[in-house]
């Protein structure tokens, strides 16, 4: 199921409602997950200081996938400067540039 996220606070009540819809308790959650219940709330309630990388990390530990739809005039020459993005980081290890979802 998708859901159209536009605010901090939309992405902390889809986060939320999946978590609870798991049957996990907050507090259990952010132990397993390995942030702390106190982010964990803050993500939920859609704070807008949460550091991107435990962010992230929430939601692939919860099993979110996070993707970002271009509007199609734009699609081509986006993948276009993705793709130079890409070959000019080939020398390093992770890349900056977000891959295309399947």
């Amino acid at each position: 199921m998708k859901f159209e996220i536009d605010s901090p606070a939309k992405l902390g009540t889809v986060i939320r409602a999946s978590r609870k819809a798991m049957g996990l308790r907050q507090d259990d959650a952010a132990g397993s997950i390995g942030v702390s219940e106190n982010f964990l709330g803050k993500v939920e309630r859609g704070g807008e200081t949460v550091q991107w990388g435990k962010l992230f990390q929430v939601m692939k530990e919860l099993g979110l996938i996070v993707t970002v739809e271009v509007p199609e005039e734009f699609s081509v020459l986006t993948q276009n400067h993705l793709q130079h993005i890409r070959n000019r980081s080939t020398h390093s290890s992770k890349s900056a540039a977000p891959r295309e979802a399947e």
